[in-house]
């Protein structure tokens, strides 16, 4: 029991910055979450924040998670198979909160901005921590200031038309 203990600590010891780039990770999410959910968007604070993670863990997984395998003579990975698959699986769940009725098409927005959460926890899972937090940043501050302003274009617009 000691033995793996010991195993364990030392693998926590290796690859803690693993599990801190997947903690950075879901914070880029929950942020980004976060102001989709003030504005009651079905897809919030928590499946902002598991999309990055996931991403995070996936990119973790395309980075580190063959290095055992390249010891064998002639045979070699590709990391970036594991990144675009992430890429093309969030795109459907994005497609699922789409909605369009009549003319109008509600969610366009919000499954936008799942897919480029993943692409943050795959930023931040590959170490590109400025990156990935950077795009949250800029995600964040084009969500609050584009609404505002498109909203109150609106408003004038419809001022106009009446």
């Amino acid at each position: 029991m000691e033995n793996v203990f010991n195993e364990l600590l030392s693998d926590l010891n290796e690859n803690g910055y693993l599990l801190l780039r997947m903690i950075i990770s879901s914070i880029c999410g929950v942020f980004i979450g976060f102001e989709r959910s003030r504005r009651q968007k079905d897809a919030g604070i928590r499946t902002h924040m598991i999309v990055a993670l996931g991403a995070a863990l996936a990119m973790i997984v395309s980075k580190y998670g063959f290095f055992d395998l390249l010891e064998f003579e002639g045979l070699r990975a590709d990391a970036s198979r594991i990144a675009s698959n992430v890429i093309t699986g969030v795109g459907f769940l994005g497609a699922g909160v789409i909605f369009v009725k009549d003319v109008s098409i509600k969610g366009l927005t919000t499954a936008a901005g799942i897919w480029a959460t993943a692409s943050v926890g795959l930023a931040i899972g590959s170490g590109m921590y400025t990156v990935g937090i950077g795009a949250s940043i800029l995600m964040i501050v084009f969500q609050l200031v584009f609404h505002r302003f498109f909203s109150r274009l609106e408003n004038t617009v419809n001022e106009f038309s009446v």
